[in-house]
């Protein structure tokens, strides 16, 4: 069983930035697609961001584009997205998960896609 944990999430004020880890239990180097989802109170899931295998292709939610950026370190199968110019919006539960497969329609945001997840890391940012 794949296992995720998630690091890196805090409370920061608007303009800040954090940077979540999320550390996997196996080899990485050929995942067909990881990403990064929140959930913010009484809000439906949000695919944030995915990177393909190899640590090629990069997707973002228009959202963040521009302010996240996602990667991986292969050698530590870990994956990263460093947060910029955060905003109050930004404030969510941030869940790593890893597919098993490339997303069908290169849906990367579609959580069902995503075979397993981490347990979270909170993220609070004030205005």
């Amino acid at each position: 069983q794949v296992q995720l944990v998630e690091s890196g999430g805090g409370s920061v004020q608007a303009g800040g930035s954090l940077r979540l880890s999320c550390s996997v239990s196996e080899h990485i180097y050929s995942r067909p697609c990881m990403g990064w989802f929140r959930q913010a109170p009484g809000k439906e899931r949000e695919g944030v961001a995915a990177i393909y295998a190899g640590g090629g292709r990069t997707y973002y939610a228009d959202s963040v584009k521009g302010r996240f950026t996602i990667s991986q370190d292969t050698a530590k199968n870990t994956m990263y997205l460093q947060m910029n110019s955060l905003k109050p919006e930004d404030t969510a539960m941030y869940y790593c998960a890893e597919a098993q497969n490339h997303p069908f329609g290169d849906n990367w945001w579609v959580g069902n896609e995503y075979s397993y997840w981490g347990q979270g890391t909170q993220v609070i940012v004030s205005s």
